[in-house]
């Protein structure tokens, strides 16, 4: 009895592992100092568009996201002309890369398309962040800031449209 007791335990934990979905996720860790307040952009739907504020052709001031048709709130500051790039239909951010040192000096949005969003100055210690499952993309960004951006890290997941034309994160 108390055999199949603990095998039952042990199936109960094996089948608590593992969670099927997890393969759909994927975080890459935040670089920069990670000094000042934390931020998060996220929202409903598909990232369409991203705007990117750089200071004097240096560092990164702030970061605004479009998901379908609404503009996020901005994470940072919007001083200036942005860096903006508009999304085609399909289309996903499937890699950022960049340099920082105690903020982050310049960032780049690649696409599924091989298209890129260029921002500040690629000056200090190198990162490049993707997911891990090659079906996945971009859902949201978070980091923290200190009068301009001090650290990023990206939140990836596979996204599918159903019939009903609305989008669903796996």
């Amino acid at each position: 009895m108390l055999f199949f007791a603990g095998l039952a335990f042990l199936s109960v934990a094996a089948l608590a592992d593992y969670q099927p979905e997890a393969e759909n996720y994927s975080f890459s860790p935040q670089v920069g100092s990670g000094s000042g307040r934390s931020y998060a952009i996220m929202g409903k739907g598909r990232i369409t568009a991203v705007r990117v504020w750089e200071a004097y052709n240096n560092y990164i001031y702030g970061f605004q996201f479009r998901y379908d048709s609404i503009w996020t709130e901005v994470s940072g500051y919007h001083y200036g002309t942005p860096q903006e790039m508009e999304l085609f239909q399909g289309e996903a951010i499937v890699q950022i890369s960049g340099k920082y040192a105690h903020y982050v000096q310049s960032v780049v949005f690649t696409t599924s398309l091989g298209r890129s969003l260029y921002a500040g100055q690629p000056v200090g210690h190198s990162f490049n962040m993707f997911p891990t499952n090659k079906n996945a993309e971009l859902r949201f960004i978070s980091g923290r800031l200190h009068g301009a951006i001090t650290a990023i890290g990206a939140h990836w997941a596979v996204v599918v449209e159903p019939l009903n034309g609305t989008t669903e994160q796996l």
